[in-house]
């Protein structure tokens, strides 16, 4: 009887892992979505910002165009540049995926902006969304936004 218990045990512990695993990796064709996250917003902030990682499994290259999500008015995909000895913004009309790349939109570098929030960015809150892909079309997605000054999710860095 022992056996079958710790037999149940392990199926049930290798099923939530399975379904942990599958909840985190949003997939379309061939583009993988990893690691949706958003940080909580100061009251009054009218942006917000989006990370995530974006993997072409694919043997053809595909385009990330852009999304939108139920909390802003605008979504923009923007990057980081250094000019003239100056850190700047710069909104990019997509990212290119070719075969076999990942593309990590964190902070500091290129990244996902919630223009025109409706409401402050919450911990703990969940931003539903989607992204456009020129050949994969779009992929529901969900931000978990995390507290201020909290390390990112899934092991990420800053």
């Amino acid at each position: 009887m022992t056996s079958k218990l710790f037999c149940v045990a392990v199926v049930c512990a290798l099923l939530a892992t399975a379904r942990a695993a599958s909840a985190e990796d949003l997939k379309a064709g061939d583009i993988v979505i990893s690691h949706p996250w958003s940080r909580a917003t100061p009251a009054g902030a009218q942006v917000g910002a989006g990370y995530l990682v974006i993997e072409n499994r694919g043997s053809s290259p595909d385009r990330f165009l852009g999304g939108s999500v139920e909390v802003a008015t605008g979504f923009e995909i923007h990057d980081v540049v250094l000019e003239g000895g100056v850190m700047k913004m710069r909104q990019l009309t997509g990212i290119e995926l070719p075969p076999g790349i990942s593309v990590e939109a964190k902070p500091g570098g290129r990244h996902i902006m919630f223009v025109g929030l409706r409401h402050p960015l919450a911990a703990g809150e969940k931003v539903r969304g989607a992204l456009q892909f020129e050949h994969a079309g779009k992929i529901e997605v969900e931000f978990e936004v995390i507290a201020m000054g909290a390390p990112p999710p899934g092991g990420r860095g800053d």
